[in-house]
């Protein structure tokens, strides 16, 4: 960020940036109780972590060191270094992503699909209410953004477009990853379809109706 901040704001920050990612957590745990798919960002980690004894709180994390690798290999000296919190941050959430899945025994996947469904909407909305929260936050970037942005910037493409690219991608590559594993599609559902296509729109809704609001009680200013 160029905007010069004190410590005190800078905390308040930080502090929305990790709650930001305990709701982000929250939601994928609640995608992955439904048993319909998680987000496609998280679709990758979610299949490997379906064939393999990992976890998906560190499937993720490797994942999201996997994209910050990436940034710093496409961005170069236009890298910023600020962006290294990615790594603490990202292993924040990894921790939240396994802690959320026991609180909620989210391996358990209920029978009735109705319940699987409302599991995976009210995920989807966790995990939207997690990115609004820390596009608020407005300190450092996701791994997943940080990496579409250095595409976005370095190709001069719309932010948009290549996130729709990269999105699709990922949901490619989870599927590949579980037909070679387990010789069958796994985690990539129709909730991950629903999250692809409403995530953005539950966001900007959120958006109009947090950010002021948010910022009052936490006395920042956006």
């Amino acid at each position: 960020m160029s905007i010069k901040m004190s410590n005190t704001e800078l905390f308040k920050r930080y502090l929305l940036f990790i709650i930001s990612l305990f709701c982000t957590a929250m939601g994928v745990s609640l995608a992955v109780k439904g048993g319909l798919g998680t987000s496609p960002i998280s679709s990758v980690a979610y299949a490997l972590s379906l064939n393999t004894p990992i976890s998906l709180g560190y499937l993720l994390f490797i994942w999201n060191m996997t994209l910050l690798l990436l940034q710093i290999i496409i961005l170069r000296k236009d890298f910023q270094k600020i962006q290294l919190m990615q790594i603490p941050l990202s292993l924040i959430f990894g921790w939240f992503t396994d802690f959320s899945k026991y609180i909620i025994s989210a391996d358990s996947v209920p029978n009735h699909y109705t319940v699987r469904l409302i599991l995976t909407v009210v995920g989807m909305i966790t995990v939207a209410l997690g990115v609004t929260l820390s596009v608020i936050a407005n300190v450092v970037l996701n791994s997943g953004e940080g990496f579409v942005k250095a595409i976005s910037d370095k190709l001069h493409l719309k932010f948009g477009n290549v996130k729709i690219a990269f999105d699709i991608s990922c949901v490619i590559m989870a599927a590949v990853i579980s037909l070679i594993l387990s010789h069958k599609i796994q985690g990539v559902r129709e909730g991950t379809f629903i999250a692809a296509c409403f995530t953005g729109i539950i966001v900007k809704f959120l958006m109009k109706t947090l950010n002021k609001p948010v910022c009052r009680l936490l006395n920042i200013k956006n």
